[in-house]
């Protein structure tokens, strides 16, 4: 095991680098700290991928973090792995019948982003639909192929916390829906703050993902309310195509999402979306822009 809980960020002391890092606390919110203003010092890792960290070559030297990142690139992330109706509450507030099969949809590496400001796109600004969805993210720290369900955590690398962020109009639209239009705009996919080593984690059932709009909580669940386990989603996913090491899987949002709610609630411009999932994650904090 590299790691327990990795970073991927510019450090204060030179912007325009990106390191790796663990805080140097384990028990610190990295996401919620650095929102805050809060110092978080991190022990640096040797590499430049959370594919391959390397190792901590000098525990005495630490950097703080300046902006956090997304902990994979856009290089490393590939195509982006989602699944819908994949929360039981969450398919029946949105009348739908409880799929047999995991509903998958597609994002492009570009709508990964990390921490910090999402740009809420022209489109969605038009008819007021841009919406939220809290969801664990599963990265895959090798290749996948026809993995069985028994053996498949042993392709996890690690947990991290994502929101699957909707342009519900254009997902609903034209009778067929858009799914991977609607929801693969630049930076609709932020991603963080930190990885927590699958070591770390007994059972991803055992999780808990919560959404908060401007601090009220929209979206809470535990993981075990899945329709598809974490390790039924990488079966499914993997036959006969191999999911490159990197692969993030974003394995659904729990009931309690704007458009499903009367009054809907929309993301607009100025508000801060908090994505927390237990487990050592902590928290994913995004204040939404509109593009001009």
């Amino acid at each position: 095991m590299a790691f327990q809980r990795l970073v991927r960020f510019h450090p204060k002391s030179s912007p325009s680098s990106i390191l790796l890092g663990q805080p140097v606390s384990a028990d610190v919110d990295v996401g919620l700290a650095v929102h805050n203003g809060d110092d978080v010092p991190c022990h640096i890792f040797s590499g430049t991928s959370i594919l391959n960290p390397g190792t901590i070559a000098d525990r005495t030297h630490t950097e703080s973090i300046g902006t956090l990142l997304s902990p994979l690139s856009q290089s490393e992330v590939g195509t982006i792995r989602c699944i819908g109706l994949n929360y039981r509450a969450h398919a029946d507030e949105g009348g739908f019948a409880h799929p047999t099969v995991p509903p998958v949809f597609f994002k492009p590496a570009q709508s990964l982003t990390g921490p910090g400001e999402v740009v809420i796109p022209k489109l969605s600004q038009e008819d007021d639909c841009a919406d939220f969805e809290a969801e664990l993210g599963v990265v895959l720290g090798k290749a996948a192929k026809n993995v069985k369900a028994a053996d498949a955590l042993d392709y996890v690398l690690g947990y991290t916390a994502c929101n699957d962020v909707s342009s519900r109009t254009s997902q609903l639209q034209g009778g067929g829906g858009q799914w991977s239009f609607s929801k693969s705009f630049d930076g609709a996919c932020p991603t963080g703050p930190v990885v927590v080593h699958r070591s770390q984690v007994s059972d991803p059932d055992v999780l808990r993902v919560t959404g908060r709009l401007n601090g009220k909580v929209m979206q809470t669940s535990g993981v075990d309310d899945l329709i598809f386990s974490v390790p039924r989603l990488i079966e499914y996913l993997s036959q006969s195509q191999t999911l490159p090491a990197g692969t993030l899987i974003v394995t659904g949002t729990p009931a309690g999402v704007g458009f499903a709610r009367k009054p809907k609630v929309s993301l607009r411009h100025g508000d801060i979306f908090n994505v927390e999932v237990t487990g050592g994650v902590g928290t994913l904090v995004n204040r939404f822009v509109n593009e001009q």
